[in-house]
């Protein structure tokens, strides 16, 4: 089994403190599931076969968080939006949200978030078609009378 990715957040003379990259992606996950836009998190192809098999690990599904050379982090967002809203301004939106919960929960900055707008689903209809009478050969009583 390969280690886990970890990042550091503290070194002191008591010790450190690391964090799971995995973490970092369900805290990502989160914070995009509440801006106002986002109809899913869209994940990889390898996440949608995991799925498939039974796997199921939706907080972190369609986030992607990496670290360079110098220590800066990069997080990379795959979503679906809904139909009418504003792309850019809701991918602001993700951004800042993104920045704001890494900074509050675990006190670094992120100075990259990129989103990737897979697709955007529109709002299901409802449908006026009764599913008892497909064909409309029965008569609604009001009519009878």
């Amino acid at each position: 089994m390969a280690a886990e990715e970890t990042i550091l957040l503290t070194q002191t003379e008591n010790g450190s403190t690391r964090v799971n990259i995995r973490v970092l992606d369900i805290i990502a996950g989160l914070a995009t599931r509440e801006v106002e836009g986002v109809a899913r998190l869209r994940g990889t192809f390898g996440e949608r076969a995991k799925e498939v098999l039974g796997y199921k690990d939706q907080h972190g599904t369609g986030i992607s968080t990496n670290q360079d050379a110098e220590g800066n982090l990069q997080i990379e967002v795959y979503v679906d939006l809904n139909y009418g809203v504003a792309v850019p301004k809701v991918a602001h939106m993700i951004q800042t949200q993104i920045k704001t919960q890494m900074h509050a929960m675990l006190g670094i900055d992120v100075p990259t978030v990129d989103v990737h707008v897979i697709g955007v689903l529109s709002e299901k209809l409802e449908s006026e078609i009764d599913p008892n009478n497909l064909f409309g050969d029965e008569q609604v009583e009001e009519d009878n009378k």
